[in-house]
């Protein structure tokens, strides 16, 4: 016997005809390419998402074709998603931070007929539009007063191209399981991997992610996401804020501790979401001006582990942590560390050890550990295991790769290694092809990055496997100091010690002017060990 509920698709334009209805007059705040700050509404935004809905109708834009976007966090970025998908279009955010050459791969591969860009951008664009040759027209996101001469094949205004229309317009009618929205992995193995959403899980995602317990913005809250649109389905903000209502604060191109200050100020931001590297910077510009954010309450952190310094220095303030983790691949949301009613009255270190952890899954995200083998591993919070995942915004297959990519059971392998405790709270140890393997035993890189970077004058620390003739491999730690400071080696290691285990001490400590990172903000440490593969440790010839 089945249900008689009525058949209502999970569509994501379903998520901005809500916000339109219910919440029509709650602003979206921009800071503009052009400059100046510009205001709009979930009102205005629906009506002109359907003008690039009807605009990509009349272009001729069908239902699976892709249309890519290269461009920052704006109102008129977000609204051309819902315009996108709204047609059943898909929805390829470009991440502009890559190589060229890799632009122009991903374009080929996701063979998108228009590009939607940024005033930024075009000089990227122009470089490699000959070597795209599925595009057939590019939307610059400005107006007539402000768009450049370009060479872009059918370059047009955004502006005037949505005026074109009327509006007059109606979201086309498909299965829930259509695709909606393309992201490609950052490829720090082999090609970029193209992930490809569908409506349900875009919409199960945001339901997921507006639990109490994970973003958890409503609509009495600001929130700034400081994550990028192009960044893991953008954190799936795009769908969940305007789903609960939540005041949207968008930061542009301008994403220094300075500006991102001056939208949590003078927009009473209470909820933000981003990278360690842009809350440092935010740390570093209030810590030098002595300025306060009284209405911040909650600070999301992802793409890499934040370290427990920073998670203080926002808990000294009064302002919540929520450390969380998750992948491209699953939509990405895994998991969020709020605290458990268990945890709740914690103080001091006890507390930062809490919310140093990656935090527990939301309903929707089932995780496991295991062996090398595949044999499940227990969770006492101590086994580490290979970290894998399944649920329904996670990916069953890599768009147009034939290769299966989840195990037996339906779990995805995620490429971490991790530990989980008895309460359900993961932490990363490593990515499996940066765990140190000494004498055969496992090195967290992470744990020992998150020490060092706790010493008041590094600004920045990674942590690389270097070969040893016994152990076959030891940790070396490479020091970015914080600019004007002077530390030593001798320094850093009397820091650490005490606070792990004596055998996991780095062998040696290097100083760089600059540690390098991924278009996605992460530290590259391919570059980092091509840079140090003939680094020979003090402790090699001993």
């Amino acid at each position: 016997m089945q249900g008689l509920m009525q058949d209502w698709p999970l569509l994501t334009h379903r998520i901005i005809d809500h916000a339109a209805r219910i919440h029509g007059d709650r602003e979206i705040v921009t800071r503009s390419v052009e400059g100046p700050i510009v205001r709009t509404t979930y009102a205005e935004m629906r009506k002109r998402a359907l003008k690039v809905a009807q605009r990509l109708d009349r272009e001729g834009i069908k239902l699976g074709d892709r249309v890519a976007t290269i461009a920052w966090n704006t109102a008129r970025h977000m609204e051309t998603w819902y315009g996108i998908m709204g047609i059943g279009a898909v929805c390829h955010t470009v991440n502009p931070r890559l190589f060229p050459d890799q632009i122009a791969w991903i374009i080929n591969h996701a063979q998108d007929r228009i590009v939607i860009t940024d005033l930024t951008f075009i000089p990227v664009l122009e470089k490699i539009a000959d070597n795209v040759p599925s595009v057939e027209r590019y939307v610059v996101l400005t107006d007539k007063a402000h768009m450049p001469q370009t060479t872009l094949k059918n370059a047009v205004a955004y502006e005037d191209w949505i005026a074109e229309v009327d509006g007059d317009f109606k979201w086309k009618e498909f299965d829930e399981n259509t695709a909606a929205a393309m992201c490609y992995t950052s490829g720090t193995t082999g090609d970029p991997k193209g992930v490809l959403y569908s409506h349900r899980s875009n919409v199960l995602h945001s339901l997921m992610a507006n639990s109490g317990d994970a973003l958890g913005a409503t609509s009495k809250d600001t929130m700034l996401p400081v994550v990028p649109l192009f960044h893991a389905n953008s954190w799936g903000i795009v769908f969940s804020a305007p789903a609960m209502g939540t005041k949207l604060v968008m930061p542009g191109p301008k994403l220094d501790g300075e500006s991102v200050y001056e939208l949590l100020s003078t927009e009473k931001v209470t909820y933000t979401a981003g990278v360690p590297t842009v809350w440092l910077m935010l740390l570093q510009h209030m810590e030098k001006n002595n300025l306060k954010l009284p209405d911040l309450k909650v600070v999301i952190c992802g793409g890499s582990a934040m370290p427990r310094s920073m998670i203080k220095a926002f808990d000294d303030m009064g302002v919540e942590v929520r450390h969380a983790w998750g992948m491209t691949e699953m939509s990405p949301l895994g998991t969020v560390g709020a605290l458990q009613s268990q945890f709740a009255q914690l103080k001091g270190d006890a507390k930062l050890d809490v919310l140093q952890m990656q935090g527990y899954a939301p309903f929707m995200v089932e995780m496991q550990i295991t062996d090398d083998a595949g044999k499940e591993l227990p969770w006492d919070g101590k086994t580490f295991g290979r970290l894998k995942v399944r649920g329904p915004a996670i990916a069953g297959a890599y768009y147009q790769v034939d290769k299966q990519i989840l195990d037996e059971n339906g779990y995805f392998d995620t490429g971490d290694v991790a530990t989980i405790d008895k309460y359900g709270y993961m932490r990363i140890t490593d990515r499996s092809k940066d765990v140190i393997k000494s004498g055969g035993e496992w090195i967290s890189s992470i744990d020992l990055e998150n020490l060092a970077v706790g010493h008041p004058q590094v600004a920045e620390a990674a942590v690389i496997g270097v070969f040893h003739p016994k152990w076959d491999e030891r940790p070396l730690l490479i020091i970015q100091p914080k600019e004007g400071q002077t530390v030593t080696r001798d320094d850093i290691l009397q820091y650490m010690d005490g606070k792990i285990a004596k055998w996991w001490m780095p062998d040696d400590v290097v100083f760089v002017d600059s540690i390098p990172h991924t278009a996605t903000g992460k530290i590259l440490k391919t570059a980092l060990r091509d840079q140090f593969k003939d680094y020979s440790l003090p402790t090699a010839a001993a």
